[in-house]
């Protein structure tokens, strides 16, 4: 495939490394060169499969309207633009493009979601659930999109919405952690990210499901049908 990468900051430059290591050429537009999604034109999306963004939450938004507006595909990693999520959902269904967009693309966090999912049912029962998530001094939003994916799930299965406390230190990878506490015990669930590669794989084989689709499509609900 050609691939378009935004950003080519920590993860992204392992998106390249996965991508190349994959057999798919890669060409990489950095924040400051593609300004409100200026970049992105017909010209400079025509031979491309799918774009791959992984810039801040300020700029993806415009980085997605752009490729959608040009019928092109897109793989969203960057977090903290989901108040537009309805206003991408619309664009989406009116283009021939396509979106897999994910709060993140590690398969163990995406498995541990449907864990968070059966752990809630406990919630009813006197649990009382809460989440403290750990990332990098330079993530730029908190709480981190995948916290706030674990709220959302506990708060539909539970009928009850955790807490979430954000802690920003040093170059920490990314923990998160659920507890659920009663008065007869406690169950604690943590994902600890060692490094950002499983983000990156898990990008690229996104990537690599979009190309020959169309539509509007979150990670956790598509990652089983991936091939590593």
């Amino acid at each position: 495939m050609n691939l378009l990468l935004l950003g080519h900051g920590k993860t992204g430059t392992l998106v390249e490394q996965v991508a190349r290591e994959r057999g798919h050429a890669v060409q990489v537009l950095t924040s400051r060169e593609n300004h409100g999604g200026s970049a992105l034109t017909a010209e400079k999306l025509g031979s491309i499969d799918v774009v791959i963004d992984f810039t801040n939450p300020d700029a993806a938004l415009d980085d997605i309207l752009a490729c959608l507006r040009h019928n092109r595909r897109i793989v969203v990693g960057t977090t903290g633009w989901y108040q537009h999520l309805d206003r991408v959902r619309e664009q989406a269904q009116n283009s021939s493009g396509g979106i897999v967009y994910g709060s993140n693309f590690s398969i163990g966090v995406n498995v541990f979601f449907e864990v968070a999912a059966t752990a809630a049912a406990a919630v009813p029962y006197g649990y009382t659930p809460s989440i403290v998530e750990r990332h990098h001094v330079h993530k730029k939003d908190a709480p981190s999109g995948t916290a706030i994916s674990i709220q959302r799930i506990v708060t539909q299965i539970g009928k009850s919405e955790p807490e979430i406390t954000s802690v920003r230190e040093g170059e920490t990878v990314g923990s998160h952690v659920l507890l659920l506490d009663s008065q007869n015990d406690t169950m604690m669930l943590v994902h600890d990210s060692k490094n950002r590669r499983g983000f990156a794989e898990g990008a690229v084989l996104a990537a690599e499901w979009l190309r020959s689709k169309t539509g509007f499509y979150e990670f956790r609900n598509i990652f089983r049908e991936l091939r590593a």
